[in-house]
C-alpha cells in the first residue's frame, strides 16, 4: 500500500479535550479513575471530567435535535468538529465518515428499555436515537459532508476497523479524504455489571485500580472508561501531515472461548506481521498494546510480541492503566497515544512496569487492538 496521510486528530476522554491537555495528562503518573455510585454497587470508572462535559452540554444546546442524543454520539460530534478544523476541511466538503462503537447509545437504550418495562410503551425517538448507524449519520448532518457514511461494531477493535475501512476507500480511489474513529459512553450500571459477571472487573482497593501491563498481577483489573477519538485521513502527503500510515494488519483466530484469545495471541501475531510486511521488523521502535488489564489479555499479547519480534524488543506501552478500557473507542485512543509519542519524540512509560530499553529516535510505532471474537487489528505509523 502507498502511505496514507494523517492530517489531524482529536479526542475527548478522561485525559482531556485538546491534544495539549491529553499530552500533559500522559506526562504524569496519575490515573484518571474514580469510584462511581450505582444503584446496586460502587465501582471504579474512568469518566470525562465535569469541566470537559460542559463542552458536551454546550454542543447539546447548539441544535434542538441534539438534546435527544446519547453521549456516544455527542462525544463523536465534538471530536469530529475539532479534527476537521485542524485539518482545514470545510463544512460541506466531500469526505467519508466511519465512526464506530462497540455498544452504541448505551445509556439511552437502557433508559428507553426501562421505560418500556415500566409502562409497556416505547418513546417516539427510541429507535432512531439508539441505532449504531446514528453516530456517523449525525456527524454527517453536523458537518454537512457529502461523502459516504459508515457505522459498525466489531467489539473493542471497532475504532481501528474504522481506520481500516477509511484506508481501503482511499487506496481504492473512491475518496480523497476520510474521517475515521470510535466513540463509547458505556458507564452504566448494566454494562459494568456485565463486565463484573465476566470476572474481569478490578477489585483493587489501593494503588493503581487498573494494572494493565503488570505481569505479576494475580487477578483481573479491567476498568471501563468513556470517550471518543477521530483522525482525518488523506491520500496526499503534505505539509500538514502529522504522520503516515505505512501498514495495516488484521486477523481473526479460531475461538476456544467466547471471550478469550489463545495464550500466544495468534491473531496479534498475524496482524502485526501483516502490518509490517513491507519493512524490517527491527525498524519497529514501539508498540501501543491493547493490554486491557486482565491476566490473560495482557500476557497473551506480550507473548505474541515475543513470537513475532524475537530478539528485537520494541518498547511496549499501554494507556488503560490511566484511562480505562473504552471499548470501541480504545483503538483510536491508543492511536492518539502513538501519534503524540511520534510528534513529541518521547515514549510514555507505564509507571509500575519493568524498565525497558528505549530507542534513540522514534520512527515507527505499531498500534494494537483486539475484541471479543479474537478480531485483532495492527496499524503501523511512522514520521
Amino acid at each position: 500500500m502507498k502511505p496514507i496521510s494523517i492530517s489531524a486528530f482529536a479526542s475527548i476522554s478522561p485525559l482531556g479535550k485538546t491534544s495539549e491537555e491529553v499530552w500533559t495528562s500522559y506526562l504524569d503518573d496519575n490515573h484518571r479513575m474514580t469510584k462511581k455510585e450505582f444503584k446496586h454497587f460502587s465501582e471504579w470508572v474512568s469518566k470525562i471530567s465535569d469541566e470537559d462535559l460542559k463542552a458536551i452540554e454546550e454542543l447539546k444546546k447548539s441544535d434542538n435535535k441534539y438534546k435527544n442524543l446519547d453521549n456516544t454520539v455527542l462525544f463523536a460530534i465534538y471530536a469530529s468538529r475539532k479534527a476537521i478544523e485542524k485539518a482545514n476541511w470545510k463544512t460541506g466538503d466531500d469526505f467519508g465518515i466511519n465512526i464506530g462503537s462497540s455498544r452504541g447509545a448505551t445509556a439511552l437504550f437502557e433508559k428507553y428499555h426501562e421505560e418500556f418495562l415500566q409502562n409497556g410503551t416505547s418513546s417516539t425517538l427510541s429507535s432512531p436515537t439508539t441505532t449504531l448507524g446514528n453516530i456517523s449519520s449525525w456527524i454527517a448532518h453536523d458537518l454537512r459532508s457529502n461523502g459516504p457514511e459508515i457505522s459498525h461494531s466489531i467489539t473493542c477493535s471497532t475504532a481501528l476497523h474504522s481506520l481500516l475501512n477509511g484506508v481501503a476507500w482511499l487506496q481504492a480511489g473512491l475518496c480523497d479524504k476520510f474521517l475515521v474513529g470510535g466513540s463509547e459512553a458505556p458507564l452504566t450500571e448494566f454494562t459494568v455489571a456485565q463486565m463484573k459477571a465476566l470476572k474481569v472487573y478490578s477489585k483493587e482497593t489501593e494503588g493503581y485500580p487498573c494494572k494493565a501491563f503488570d505481569l505479576s498481577k494475580t487477578r483481573n483489573t479491567m476498568i471501563l472508561g468513556e470517550g471518543a477519538a477521530v483522525v482525518c485521513l488523506e491520500n496526499e502527503i503534505s505539509d500538514k501531515t502529522v504522520a503516515k500510515i505505512e501498514g495495516i494488519g488484521y486477523a481473526t483466530e479460531v475461538l476456544k472461548h467466547n471471550t478469550s484469545v489463545t495464550a500466544d495471541a495468534e491473531c496479534f501475531q498475524k496482524s502485526m506481521k501483516m502490518a509490517c510486511k513491507n519493512i524490517n521488523l527491527n525498524e519497529v521502535d514501539a508498540i501501543v498494546m491493547h493490554a486491557p488489564g486482565t491476566i490473560k489479555g495482557d500476557s497473551s499479547e506480550i507473548n505474541a510480541v515475543k513470537k513475532v519480534f524475537g530478539n528485537h524488543e520494541p518498547f511496549l506501552t499501554t494507556n488503560k492503566w490511566k484511562l480505562g478500557h473504552t471499548f470501541g473507542a480504545s483503538g483510536l485512543l491508543n492511536f492518539e497515544l502513538g501519534l503524540l509519542m511520534l510528534t513529541h519524540q518521547k515514549l510514555i512509560e507505564v509507571p509500575f512496569a519493568q524498565a525497558q530499553k528505549k530507542p534513540k529516535k522514534i520512527q515507527k510505532i505499531i498500534i494494537n487492538a483486539v475484541g471479543f471474537g479474537g478480531n485483532a487489528v495492527s496499524v503501523l505509523i511512522s514520521k
